[in-house]
């Protein structure tokens, strides 16, 4: 049977239809929005300025920094001027290449973050071959990989979203067009798309996260046997990374890895993989990481310091 929309746009009814609430959600989603920013180019700018950049672990969450910036804008500022709006209008085709592009964004985040656990896996478990295994060849090769990866899944993901009729009523009860409020809206049974979602995303999210887990317990497994100061540089940078992972793929395996339903909780849950999370990261690699807070003094403090110099001789 031929699938016909009639469907043009959708409403998005965003997080609360309450004008005071609206209000206070605006000024801290904004601030938020800033402070992700700030952090993340921080991060970025202080890696790739410092000699940090030729290390593995740090050329990663360079990467990890962009993704998060990539794939929090193509949300937040839509949500940021939904909360001063009367009515939230998005078109179909705004709505399919948001979803699309969220879910490229996102998946590159996970990919990353696989590859980061596999450089941390080599640098504890292998050290004498790290520098052999961890070439800059292959980490490109694991950025394309994710690239790749990140793609197929998003592809799909929009191609069974766009099979579905839309028929109406047209009202997203989200903040942005994702999977699970369209498949709520579609005129036709979807049981089937339900499933496959949950093998696209939740399988993924959830291979990815077990998969993680495993690779820092045998990293805790090894290092046991580790001089204390080794251990615990060790344990500092494997505990930042876990605090990441766990952040980003709790809040997204509880969406996505149940079957196709949708509950009040999901935009409470879509706030901390969204926003939260990218805003966090940086505060999480910065304050842990000794090797972080020297790049960002040499960068921020001390050329200012030595111009100031300069100027006063």
């Amino acid at each position: 049977m031929e699938n016909i929309n009639n469907v043009t746009e959708f409403v998005l009814l965003g997080l609360s239809q309450n004008k005071k609430i609206k209000n206070l959600c605006f000024l801290l989603f904004l601030f938020c929005y800033i402070a992700i920013w700030m952090g993340n180019l921080l991060i970025m700018i202080s890696i790739t300025c410092s000699q940090l950049i030729d290390q593995p672990m740090y050329f990663f969450l360079n990467k990890l920094a962009l993704s998060d910036l990539c794939y929090t804008s193509t949300m937040t500022p839509k949500l940021v001027t939904e909360l001063l709006a009367e009515r939230n209008m998005v078109s179909y085709t705004s709505c399919m290449a948001q979803l699309f592009v969220m879910h490229f964004f996102g998946g590159i985040e996970v990919f990353i973050l696989t590859g980061m656990a596999y450089d941390r896996y080599v640098a504890i478990c292998k050290p004498l071959h790290y520098t052999v295994i961890m070439n800059r060849q292959k980490c490109y090769a694991i950025v394309l990989a994710s690239c790749t990866g990140a793609f197929l899944h998003s592809f799909a993901q929009c191609l069974l979203t766009i099979s579905l009729p839309f028929c109406g009523p047209n009202e997203i009860d989200h903040y942005f067009c994702d999977v699970y409020p369209l498949l709520k809206l579609a005129c036709t049974d979807t049981y089937r798309v339900g499933i496959l979602v949950v093998a696209n995303s939740g399988m993924m999210g959830l291979v990815t996260f077990v998969v993680l887990v495993l690779s820092y317990l045998l990293i805790l497994y090894t290092i046991r046997a580790y001089p204390t100061e080794s251990r615990t540089k060790a344990l500092s940078t494997c505990s930042s990374h876990v605090t990441v992972v766990v952040l980003f793929f709790v809040p997204v395996l509880f969406i996505y890895i149940r079957p196709a339903t949708t509950f009040p909780e999901d935009k409470v849950f879509a706030l901390l993989y969204t926003i939260i999370a990218p805003m966090f990261n940086p505060l999480i690699y910065t304050f842990r990481n000794m090797e972080m807070k020297n790049a960002i003094r040499k960068m921020w403090c001390q050329k200012p310091c030595f111009i100031g110099r300069q100027i006063i001789m």
